[in-house]
């Protein structure tokens, strides 16, 4: 029983560690490719650049938060979101929650459960974390242009990695639960 046991597990961390890995460290091997320099790849970066649809669709998703508060924005050079005769913050890679993208899929990918439960479970908690980032961000530019400080002296990274992994455990939580009622059934 012992031997099942630390095979199962065995199986469960190379699965999660291999999906992690390639998420996240081929993500980063798809930056080296699209930014001019190094490894660059005119294809990579002209038809398959995935990484600046990310940046464009969670600063124009915080644009259109802070626009349904009433505070105007705009997206400047791709990298910049501005508040209308404000400052701006400026969205670099680590900023994009890849990393905690890639742990979410991994643990979902790792565990049992069928083909669509799976996909649905994905989905779903991509698209949460992703709104997470979007109210980060929205935040964080509020704050520049207001002066505000952040809870605790703990920086926005710190506050979305916060959320974020509350998030997760959270959704590890209901994803567990919903395997052990899946068994009992």
């Amino acid at each position: 029983m012992k031997q099942l046991i630390n095979k199962a597990f065995t199986i469960y961390l190379l699965k999660f560690l291999g999906c992690f890995c390639l998420l996240y460290y081929g993500t980063k091997a798809w930056i080296g490719l699209t930014i001019p320099g190094g490894y660059y790849s005119y294809i990579a970066a002209h038809y398959l650049d995935y990484i600046s649809v990310l940046r464009q669709s969670l600063l124009y998703g915080a644009k259109y938060v802070l626009l349904l508060f009433g505070f105007h924005s705009s997206v400047d050079n791709t990298f910049y979101l501005r508040m209308v005769n404000g400052q701006s913050i400026h969205m670099v890679y680590s900023c994009l929650g890849y990393g905690i993208s890639s742990f979410w899929v991994a643990f979902i990918f790792a565990n049992t459960g069928s083909l669509q439960k799976k996909i649905i479970w994905i989905l779903s908690g991509v698209i949460c974390i992703w709104a997470i980032n979007v109210i980060r961000i929205s935040m964080l530019l509020l704050a520049v242009n207001k002066n505000w400080q952040f809870p605790l002296g703990l920086g926005h990274h710190t506050w979305f990695n916060i959320a974020a992994y509350g998030f997760i455990f959270l959704g590890i939580y209901f994803y567990d639960k919903s395997n052990k009622h899946n068994y009992a059934a």
